[in-house]
């Protein structure tokens, strides 16, 4: 595990906390991060941190293609992404976002291929990117929060957001 992936999950770990069963979330249950729903083979109360990193680093990191991306802040950002809303909607927002700041003509398809790793690392302002996802994750939060009604969660999808 590289440090640009122990930096990122570090800051998802603090978003994610330990073990919750909140009813409205639709998480579902859950243990740093981890779901009962898409892990129903794991005892998720009894899931550890580190077995938690684990996962985190071999089905999203990994999985996803966050360790080709260059820029640190990027990369975590899609990762977090991915943790909190699922690895084709992350990869989605950040297509979405180089299309919309850079030459257009990604396909949006949630699959991180080499055109958009590309488009990703060859970003003139990796800053500039990084800040501009960012604000393509608050509107995607803002916009589930009046769709799904989910308005309660969403001062801390920001703040997530912008960390």
């Amino acid at each position: 595990m590289d440090a640009k992936f122990l930096q990122a999950v570090e800051k998802t770990l603090g978003f994610e906390g330990g073990y919750a069963n909140d009813p409205a979330d639709p998480g579902g249950e859950t243990n740093f991060g981890i779901s009962a729903r898409a892990y129903p083979h794991l005892n998720i109360k009894a899931l550890t941190k580190q077995a938690a990193i684990e996962i985190y680093y071999r089905d999203y990191w990994q999985a996803l293609g966050c360790d080709m991306i260059t820029d640190p802040a990027v990369a975590g950002g899609v990762f977090d992404m991915a943790v909190n809303a699922g690895p084709v909607a992350a990869v989605r927002l950040l297509q979405r976002t180089l299309n919309r700041i850079g030459p257009d003509g990604l396909a949006e398809d949630g699959k991180l291929g080499i055109k958009s790793l590309e488009a990703a690392n060859e970003f003139p302002q990796p800053a500039l990117l990084a800040a501009e996802l960012k604000l393509s994750r608050i509107a995607y939060y803002v916009d589930l929060a009046i769709k799904k009604g989910m308005g309660r969660f969403l001062a801390g999808w920001v703040r997530r957001a912008l960390a």
